[in-house]
């Protein structure tokens, strides 16, 4: 089935909510992106890292002689080094704090490992040598005497007694026993309850995994005293504040960061990694460009991974099935370090949005931070919303089980309503507008549930089990207000800027600190100058990516990049537009009755005369027919765009599945996801950015998980091999349905699209799952729902069926 946009009721009339093909493509699909790896210049060094074999173990004698005289090396540097030079740690960028105001404890993230190693992967030493492979022969000759000690993998056995401490400093491995909401108002509800029905999950560790692995080159200008790192970064100024002020001690206006395309980032490259303060540093003593590329292993093994809950929950409900109160109690795996975000992922952004869609009088939610021997968990595609989408969704589905009531009627009866908006939640978030119901009967009227039993009955004839999931989600893009993010703990803001430049000819660049790694940002900010300023597409220039050229920003991330960054964009086309119209007053001698612009013309009220857009601009920059003792030259102009909210992207999905009950294999037959994102500028791209995160979301529902040994601490899905990735073949055919309810927050009433796939499809597809299975007397399989998985369920319940009733057949 189609796409279907219910946005466009009449064809658009304007390049917003306009399908414009994307700009980048013809770059991106004939091989010619230009990213990291590309721009090494051919004299450049290569580094190497002597990484831990071990998740957990004391670090004894570190010999490197043998590497430091070996061919083609011309350096070895070990956190000894790092120290000397003055490299600090890599910080935290959230710090929260208990209810009693007790900080979290942050232990230390040297780039290098200092006396011991706290993760498999965990970088010891590098080595820097003319090829790469003289740094790699070099690694294997340096000897490092390792004192294995006890690891500890799991959240769950990290908090019990006796478990093997990651770091001294935080006892029974706790970083933080964080809490939000009205524990008392909980208890006093859970007492008048009719039902308390309880809940107990696992939210399955995932790699992100982007196409482009990590890549670095490096590099020192004598001259100026200045250093240039070439990455891939979502946020390319934190990464230039981190390095300045935490690893090299420099001012931020010698240090440069310079993003090219990226290839996928899914929230994995927004934080700054010890390889790029090492090899930043290095660069500057050898004063040579030093390059690195991660192998895949070394992807696995190092870049930030997502998810990691156990959680357990309960929702009491009175007679009539009205939620009564919700209580949440979760342990966070927080890896062994404290990532840029992976502190309020696990907090503000997951334990905020547990009141979902739903009227929730009372909510309770504790979350302790637990230090494991694993890499650290950080943001991953929804950040703690589908974290929080999943225990909801989950327990509507078991409440509805556990009082005989109808999933999707439990559901409407306890939406916020259309006319509740805005609407404050016991959390503290204010939602300022939706419409559940109309993204509930999409979703519905596009997988034709009213022909479910039908079909169920047909799949039963070829041996087959079909079900029927759903899950309405609501989520947060954009970002908090600094005074917000400060109290939260935040160590910087989260406002956006833009810098417009029109040229002498008409034509436009716009500055962007946002960063691309995907989404089409070339395409769909030129719409948004082309549609202001009434120039065409081809004529607007996209910068970004690089912080010599770019106003200070915070990149991409939580979905922000056209509700903060294209706000930013538009208030800096305002400025453009309003010194370019008293200019143009002038030179239509109209300054008594200023013109207005329409159509690409600013013209007089009476529209008897007018100027052409570009004729104004290069009127700007001749100084000809207007005072320049009133206006000043040029035409161009910065903004900044400080948010007074999130916005809440909002839907249903829905899906349907087959379940071979022999094999234990699901297929999805059907999937549909109605989606409020706000307006749209490009369905186009908004159908893609869907699609995407679709199929994350049914990667982690069916086929991905991130394994450790939980003795030695061991991965033992480091690669392709062990860890499945969804395939074409392996994924429906999408119906997507976009259902907007515009947003205020915003010139556009835009919402954002990123992350909604992720968020809402999982528990969609393991309620669908459950569903099926219902009549064997399955209720509850862990993600991802793998064949082996279903199977086993199946047969668990067969044989409790048959113990407790041994004349049952099975």
């Amino acid at each position: 089935m189609p796409d279907r946009d219910w946005s466009l009721q009449n064809e658009p009339t304007s390049l917003e909510n306009r399908s414009v093909r994307r700009l980048e493509d013809e770059r991106l699909l004939t091989g010619k992106g230009h990213y990291a790896a590309d721009q090494a210049p051919p004299d450049s060094l290569f580094a190497q890292f002597l990484r831990s074999p071990y998740a957990h173990a004391q670090i004894g004698e570190l010999d490197t002689s043998e590497a430091r005289n070996a061919p083609g090396v011309l350096a070895v540097y070990t956190a000894d080094d790092l120290e000397k030079g003055g490299v600090g740690p890599l910080p935290c960028g959230w710090r929260i704090s208990d209810r009693a105001g007790t900080p979290m404890v942050t232990p230390p993230h040297y780039p290098l490992a200092r006396d011991r190693v706290r993760h498999v992967g965990d970088p010891v030493a590098v080595v820097i040598a003319e090829t790469r492979q003289q740094a790699a022969d070099a690694v294997e000759r340096i000897v490092v005497d390792f004192d294995p000690l006890d690891a500890v993998a799991d959240a769950a056995d990290a908090v019990a007694p006796e478990a093997p401490q990651v770091w001294p400093e935080a006892p029974g491995n706790l970083s933080c026993a964080w809490e939000i909401g009205d524990d008392a108002a909980v208890e006093s509800a859970f007492a008048d309850a009719a039902t308390i029905v309880p809940i107990e999950l696992r939210n399955n560790r995932l790699v992100a995994n982007p196409m482009e692995p990590r890549s670095i080159v490096a590099s020192y200008a004598v001259g100026t005293r200045r250093y240039k790192l070439i990455t891939c970064s979502q946020n390319p100024h934190s990464a230039r504040a981190t390095l300045a002020r935490h690893v090299l001690g420099v001012p931020e206006n010698r240090v440069q960061v310079v993003c090219g395309d990226v290839g996928g980032g899914f929230g994995a490259r927004i934080n700054l990694y010890p390889e790029d303060a090492v090899l930043l540093w290095a660069a500057g003593r050898l004063e040579r460009t030093v390059s690195w590329t991660a192998s895949r292993l070394e992807t696995f093994q190092t870049d930030t991974q997502g998810r990691d809950h156990r959680t357990k929950a309960w929702l009491a409900l009175d007679e009539q099935g009205g939620f009564l109160a919700l209580r949440v109690r979760t342990l966070a795996n927080m890896g062994a370090y404290l990532g840029q975000s992976g502190s309020a992922i696990a907090s503000y952004y997951y334990a905020q949005l547990l009141s979902g869609v739903y009227r929730i009088p009372a909510i309770h939610c504790e979350v302790r931070l637990v230090f494991t021997n694993t890499v650290p968990i950080d943001a991953y595609r929804g950040a703690g919303r589908p974290e929080a989408t999943y225990v909801l969704e989950r327990l509507v589905d078991k409440a509805a089980l556990a009082t005989g009531a109808d999933r999707i009627a439990l559901r409407r009866k306890n939406f916020i309503p259309h006319h509740a908006f805005p609407y404050e939640t016991p959390l503290g978030l204010t939602y300022d507008c939706g419409d559940h119901e109309r993204t509930l009967q999409a979703a519905l009227d596009g997988c034709d549930f009213a022909g479910l039993q039908t079909r169920k009955k047909d799949a039963e004839k070829h041996g087959l089990l079909r079900g029927f999931g759903l899950s309405t989600y609501v989520e947060i893009a954009g970002a908090y207000p600094a005074r917000i993010t400060r109290e939260y703990g935040s160590a910087s803001g989260r406002s956006e800027s833009a810098h417009v430049r029109v040229h002498p000819g008409g034509t436009v660049t716009v500055f962007t600190p946002m960063q691309a790694n995907g989404q089409g940002h070339e395409t769909t900010f030129a719409q948004l100058v082309a549609e202001q300023l009434c120039v065409a597409v081809d004529e607007v220039e996209i910068v970004e990516g690089d912080t010599d050229r770019t106003p200070l920003g915070r990149g991409s991330a939580a979905s922000r990049s056209l509700v903060v960054g294209g706000t930013a964009v538009a208030r800096a086309l305002d400025k453009i537009l309003d010194k370019a119209g008293r200019i143009a007053a002038h030179l239509l001698d109209s300054v008594e009755a200023p013109p207005v612009f329409r159509d690409g013309f600013f013209e007089t009220p009476d529209r008897t005369r007018r100027v052409a857009f570009r004729d104004v601009a290069k009127a700007a920059y001749d100084g000809i027919g207007f005072p320049l003792d009133e206006i000043e030259p040029g035409l161009e102009a910065i903004a900044f765009f400080e948010p007074e909210n999130w916005t809440y992207p909002a839907g249903c999905h829905v899906c349907e599945v087959e379940v071979d009950p022999d094999t234990g294999q699901v297929r999805i037959v059907k999937l549909v996801a109605a989606d409020d994102v706000g307006n749209v500028v490009n369905p186009m791209i908004v159908h893609g950015q869907i699609h995407g995160g679709l199929a994350q979301g049914i990667g982690q529902a069916l086929f991905e998980d991130c394994v450790y040994d939980d003795d030695s601490g061991q991965l033992l899905t480091a690669s392709f091999m062990d860890y499945a990735m969804p395939r074409a073949a392996d994924l429906p055919m999408f119906d997507v349905a976009l259902c907007p309810t515009p947003t205020a927050l915003n010139p556009f009433g835009a919402k954002g699209c990123a992350e909604v796939g992720s968020v809402g499809i999982p528990p969609a597809i393991v309620n669908a799952v459950l569903d099926a299975l219902q009549p064997l007397g399955v209720e509850a399989i862990e993600m991802p729902l793998t064949p082996e998985r279903v199977w086993h369920a199946i047969r668990e319940a067969s044989d409790i069926r048959v113990a407790d009733n041994p004349d049952s057949p099975r």
